[in-house]
């Protein structure tokens, strides 16, 4: 019988920051941590640029992450520090809607904020994003 450990949450955060300073794939998403002295590792800053053929191309987009607790038994909130005007994100606040953004909704605690960017990044590209017009470039909420 196979039994899969868990990782503790620490470990399991220091691996993604790990990979999230290397830089990951092609380089359109990457993500840090806001405070190298919190050592609960929670507040997060994450980058994607946008993707090309879209409203969005050459534009780079700033992210707030937040880790409770739980992470990455639940999702992390997942806020747009740089205005954009997409389906599945608060166009007052930012906040990423868990209910219009699907991976928040189904939560696995495999996925992680790579995996979040990752697919905010292909949301854009979405055909039902990708040519919304969008607010001043610079601008934020």
């Amino acid at each position: 019988m196979c039994h899969i450990i868990a990782l503790p949450r620490n470990f399991r955060l220091l691996e993604e920051l790990e990979r999230g300073e290397k830089g990951i794939g092609d380089g359109s998403v990457s993500y840090g941590m806001d405070d190298a002295d919190d050592i609960y590792m929670r507040s997060w800053t994450g980058t994607i640029i946008g993707p090309h053929n879209t409203v969005h191309e050459g534009r780079i987009y700033q992210l707030k992450l937040f880790c409770d607790k739980d992470y990455p038994d639940k999702p992390p909130s997942v806020r747009f520090h740089s205005r954009v005007n997409m389906t599945c994100v608060n166009p007052e606040t930012g906040v990423v809607e868990g209910k219009k953004f699907g991976m928040l909704t189904n939560w696995q605690r495999e996925f992680t904020m790579e995996d979040i960017l990752t697919q905010l990044r292909k949301e854009m590209a979405a055909p039902h994003n990708r040519k919304l017009v969008q607010p001043p470039e610079g601008t934020f909420f």
